[in-house]
């Protein structure tokens, strides 16, 4: 998704990476490549690490930020001295507001190393602190991302769950192959289907945000109306630790591009889905990107855009922190600076002399120069333009990320074209979630589900009659 979508700060040596704008709320914190999934390891020395990463917020919560640097791995010694510690840890206080308390904690394991969850409350937003730890038990992980809630998921009232199955499948092969879900009616087919291509940051198969599954809503609501659904694990959750550890570059390719491909190849091969009708499904950043997807795949039927941002991604970035940051009616001081701190870092994005030299400290946040390079010159409105297949837009009115700004810029490039259909939803958010008045972060917090006009609309677009 695209801003700070999902909002999340990473650090994890040279990768103290990005998560541009993917979904939720604090644009500020970006991209954090890495957030995790697994299982509990033994008791005991859960206990130990979970004990140690709750000492870690008790001591940032106190200003202390040197004592845990002491227990980071050489690499997050490097990339987060106790200065830039405080300062990331001061940036969420600006953005979030004041530090409340701790709210519980779980644990998980990805490969060799153990993950404490400590979910954090503060005055504006909740977080989970993932602290990762490596076989020696040094710290060499740290991220905020959004806390993912208790509530347990309801279907929405418009899914039937007796209308289809659900089967798990493999997107793609070898040391990136991503674990997914292929969602199918019931009946004997071919159906026709539809790819789900997440926004940024490391997001699972259902782009759980808080106690929120759009994904799952999409595909369970379009299954429901006779339309086969693949979503699956991004490759920058599945595979958080080992990018961390081989990509000091990553592009949009490698986060989105490679594995939406896999995903629609897969489709085509797949027995009972109508391999001539594969759709692809992006939302945020994913929407972003389709066009460039849709490029390279002319077997892919239509391209559905949800919330898709068609100008630079550096400068949604800015407008969601300033947004955010004037929720309240105020810009203090170090709000300011922040702000400040920002358009320099946008600025050094537009630079002309930008290189891959150029360190990710001087870019917004956390984001290696590799990444802005491949979106430079990337306009998303021109690039459909060329592509001459159906086109479905769809924008929520009351989105703060993604705004009518940028539905105007498709609007103006697609609308003379009679195979493109752009729709707005008057109460609808980024997540397309019914809402009322001014769009917050902290919605983001109450569980909801896609609204079914939306579902309907999609439904209409991938079954019904359409120009060549």
């Amino acid at each position: 998704m695209i801003g700070s979508l999902k909002g999340h700060t990473a650090f994890r040596g040279d990768a103290v990476n990005k998560r541009v704008v993917s979904s939720l709320v604090l644009p500020i914190f970006l991209l954090g490549l890495l957030a995790g999934c697994g299982c509990s390891g033994e008791a005991s020395k859960t206990d130990d690490l979970t004990a140690r990463a709750k000492e870690l917020v008790e001591s940032l919560a106190a200003g202390d930020f040197s004592t845990p640097v002491e227990s980071f791995d050489d690499t997050m010694k490097g990339a987060l001295p106790a200065d830039k510690l405080e300062e990331a840890w001061e940036s969420l206080v600006a953005a979030a507001g004041p530090f409340e308390k701790q709210a519980g904690t779980r644990t998980d394991t990805v490969g060799r190393y153990d993950v404490v969850y400590v979910t954090c409350e503060f005055e504006k937003s909740s977080f989970d602190l993932k602290v990762v730890f490596n076989d020696q038990k040094e710290i060499s992980g740290l991220f905020f991302v959004p806390s993912q809630g208790s509530a347990e998921y309801e279907a929405p009232s418009y899914v039937d769950p007796d209308s289809f199955t659900e089967k798990e499948v493999t997107v793609g092969a070898g040391e990136w192959a991503l674990p997914g879900t292929l969602t199918v009616p019931e009946g004997d087919g071919p159906f026709p289907a539809v790819v789900l291509v997440h926004g940024s940051g490391p997001n699972d198969r259902d782009e759980t945000i808080g106690p929120s599954k759009p994904f799952r809503d999409l595909a369970w609501g379009l299954a429901t109306r006779g339309i086969a659904v693949l979503r699956y694990e991004k490759r920058t959750l599945e595979h958080q630790v080992k990018l961390a550890e081989e990509y000091s570059g990553l592009t949009i390719n490698e986060e989105t591009i490679d594995d939406a491909l896999a995903a629609a190849s897969l489709l085509r091969d797949t027995e009972g889905i109508d391999a001539g009708s594969v759709f692809m499904l992006g939302h945020s950043l994913g929407g972003t990107v389709i066009p460039r997807i849709a490029a390279l795949d002319p077997g892919i039927k239509g391209l559905i855009i949800l919330a898709g941002a068609a100008r630079p991604l550096e400068d949604l970035l800015l407008e969601q922190t300033s947004y955010i940051i004037s929720l309240d009616g105020t810009v203090s001081e170090d709000e300011k600076a922040q702000l400040e701190q920002l358009e320099a870092q946008v600025a050094k994005v537009k630079d002309p002399n930008l290189s891959e030299s150029t360190p990710a400290a001087e870019l917004p946040p956390g984001i290696p120069a590799e990444y802005w390079l491949d979106l430079r010159g990337y306009d998303p409105p021109e690039v459909a333009k060329s592509i001459d297949r159906p086109v479905l837009i769809l924008q929520g009115e009351r989105d703060y990320q993604v705004t009518m700004a940028d539905y105007g810029r498709w609007e103006e490039a697609l609308a003379s074209r009679n195979n493109v259909t752009l729709i707005t939803y008057p109460d609808l958010n980024h997540l397309f979630i019914e809402g009322e008045g001014k769009s917050t972060p902290s919605e983001y917090e109450t569980a909801g589900h896609v609204s079914e006009a939306v579902i309907d609309d999609i439904a209409g677009f991938v079954k019904g009659p359409r120009s060549p």
